[in-house]
């Protein structure tokens, strides 16, 4: 995400905005899916390129083809400069490390499956472009340490869903700390500050596909959201009424609906005000 004049970020984090960056990746961790493009290419021009599927030999592996694709780019600059250069197509992590391609993609394989509280996992998609720049932004050193291991360093060219709404996204970089911490559990625990910035991630994607399919800005739209949960419009279904409600009356009084209520029967209430108040 770019960073404004004067605002700080950790020593083991940097954004380097539209520069391309000088050290060259050694790993490139596609994010398959969403990449057909770069898919093709890569079966066309790169065929005899090591690389190996992430979701191989875990309980993803139904869904292989749909997980991520470990690239080796030590003995390709080619492939690795059109990383930097087209990073729209070559969507992902790019990597620095200097373990085995083996050993390597049995730590990124560690790191898809969390705890979420006592009794609940969940696939962390961290090779996503968008997740990743919540998710590590939610690590602090000792943390980091512990989720990169082997990793010396990562990079990806994103930023958050308001940056990408506003066209700034840029490219990010972290460095291990290296600090002397646990090595990754198996199933690690989220802290609860991973847990809410993951959880802020999804809100604001839900955001920008509403500013995407109705065309209304993306600030307007986060405004709303705001407004929404204030009054107690947390679940989905309720709050994406709300969104439509406000849509059609964007200037009209907010006002706390009655206690007691059922979050819908508190939305019906507002909306029964307002168009009662229509001219």
């Amino acid at each position: 995400m770019q960073l404004p004049p004067g605002r700080r970020t950790q020593p083991w984090r940097w954004a380097m905005s539209g520069k391309v960056p000088g050290q060259r990746a050694q790993w490139l961790l596609l994010d398959a899916v969403h990449t057909p493009q770069a898919s093709s290419v890569l079966r066309q021009g790169f065929a005899g390129l090591p690389n190996l599927r992430l979701f191989e030999g875990t309980e993803f592996q139904p869904v292989c083809e749909q997980g991520p694709l470990l690239i080796d780019l030590r003995d390709c600059p080619v492939l690795s400069a059109l990383c930097h250069t087209d990073p729209h197509t070559w969507r992902g992590l790019l990597l620095g490390s200097d373990t085995t391609i083996e050993s390597l993609r049995a730590h990124l394989q560690r790191m898809l499956t969390v705890s979420v509280g006592l009794n609940h996992r969940a696939l962390l998609n961290y090779y996503d472009r968008q997740t990743a720049s919540y998710f590590f932004d939610a690590c602090d050193a000792r943390q980091l340490s512990c989720w990169l291991g082997p990793i010396n360093w990562l990079r990806w060219f994103g930023g958050t869903w308001a940056d990408r709404a506003s066209g700034s996204l840029g490219w990010q970089q972290l460095r291990n700390p290296g600090l002397d911490v646990q090595p990754l559990m198996i199933e690690q625990g989220l802290t609860r500050h991973q847990r809410e910035r993951l959880h802020r991630c999804l809100l604001e994607q839900h955001i920008w596909r509403w500013s995407q399919s109705t065309g209304t800005d993306y600030r307007t739209l986060s405004s709303h959201v705001e407004q929404g949960l204030t009054l107690g419009f947390s679940e989905r279904a309720v709050l994406d009424d709300w969104l439509w409600l406000r849509l059609l009356h964007p200037r009209a009084e907010l006002v706390q609906p009655p206690q007691g209520l059922t979050q819908q029967e508190r939305l019906d209430h507002l909306r029964r005000r307002w168009q009662n108040n229509s001219p």
